[in-house]
C-alpha cells in the first residue's frame, strides 16, 4: 500500500526517505540545514515533494555557547563535540567559532562518529583545566547520551545540550525545540496537502518555541551556582 504522505524524523531518515521516492509528498520534521543538507531547493520555494519543519538555525551554536558562560562562567574552554560529516553540524560549531572570541572562550572541534570516538576525544579533552562541553544534535551523540553524560560527570565537565532528553537524563543544560510541538505543527502541512497542496508550494517553518532546561541537582553535583535570572528564563528545573 502507497502512503499518500511520509513523515520522517532527522536528516538521516530524511535522507533514506528522499532516496526512495520523487513523488510521495514528504514532510520532513527534525531536521537541520535543510537547504544545505539537499532536502530542499530554498526555504521559501522547497521544490519537488519535500518540504517540513527545521529545528535549528546553525546561529544556535552561537547561544549553546552563551548559556555556557553564564552556567560554567569561570571555564575558559569549551570542547564542542559533533559530526563532522552532517552538514548542520559542522554549520554550529562555526557558528560557536565566532562566537568564542567575545565571550572570551578558547573553542576545541571534538569530531565524533561512534562511541569510540567519544570516549576517547572527551577523555583527552577532560585533561585541560577549566574545560566543559557542548553537545551538538545527531544520532551519534543522542544515541550515546548516558555515556556523554557519565563522561561528563566522571570527569566534572560542565555541559550545554540541545536536547532535553539530555537533561532529563542527568545532564546539566539543554536549549532547544520542543519537539512535540514540531510534529503538532507538521500535522496542519499534513491536513494541506489531504487537502490538495503540493509539498513544493508550502515554505520550510523555522522554529518558533525552544526550551531551556536546567538540571538543578547535576549543577550542585558539580559545585555550580546557577544564575537566578537563568533559572528564573527556564522552562523547567529539575531537582
Amino acid at each position: 500500500m502507497t502512503p499518500d504522505v511520509i513523515v520522517p524524523s532527522t536528516n538521516q531518515v530524511t535522507r533514506i526517505v528522499q532516496q526512495e521516492t520523487r513523488t510521495i509528498p514528504i514532510v520532513f520534521v527534525f531536521v537541520g540545514d535543510p537547504v544545505g543538507s539537499g532536502f530542499v531547493a530554498s526555504l521559501a520555494r522547497p521544490g519537488r515533494n519535500v518540504t517540513g519543519f527545521a529545528n535549528f538555525e546553525n546561529s544556535i551554536g552561537g547561544k549553546w555557547l552563551e548559556l555556557f558562560k553564564e552556567i560554567a562562567p569561570r571555564a575558559g574552554h569549551v570542547g564542542f563535540i559533533f559530526n563532522p560529516d552532517a552538514a548542520p553540524n559542522v554549520g554550529f560549531f562555526h557558528a560557536a567559532e565566532a562566537a568564542a572570541p567575545p565571550l572570551a572562550i578558547k573553542l576545541t572541534g571534538l569530531p565524533v562518529r561512534d562511541a569510540i570516538d567519544i570516549e576517547q576525544d572527551v577523555t583527552a579533552f577532560a585533561a585541560e583545566p577549566d574545560c566543559g562541553l557542548i553537545v551538538a544534535p545527531h544520532a551519534v551523540t543522542l544515541g550515546n547520551r548516558k555515556l556523554i553524560i557519565d563522561l561528563a560527570a566522571r570527569h566534572r565537565l560542565p555541559a550545554v545540550y540541545s536536547d532535553r532528553y539530555f537533561a532529563e537524563s542527568g545532564g546539566l543544560l539543554s536549549f532547544g525545540n520542543n519537539t512535540a510541538g514540531l510534529f503538532h505543527r507538521a500535522a496542519a502541512y499534513i491536513d494541506l496537502i489531504f487537502k490538495g497542496a503540493k509539498p513544493a508550494d508550502l515554505p520550510v517553518q523555522l522554529p518558533t518555541k525552544f526550551e531551556l532546561v536546567v538540571n538543578f541537582k547535576t549543577a550542585k553535583a558539580f559545585g555550580l551556582d546557577v544564575p537566578h535570572a537563568l533559572l528564573a528564563r527556564a522552562d523547567e528545573v529539575i531537582e
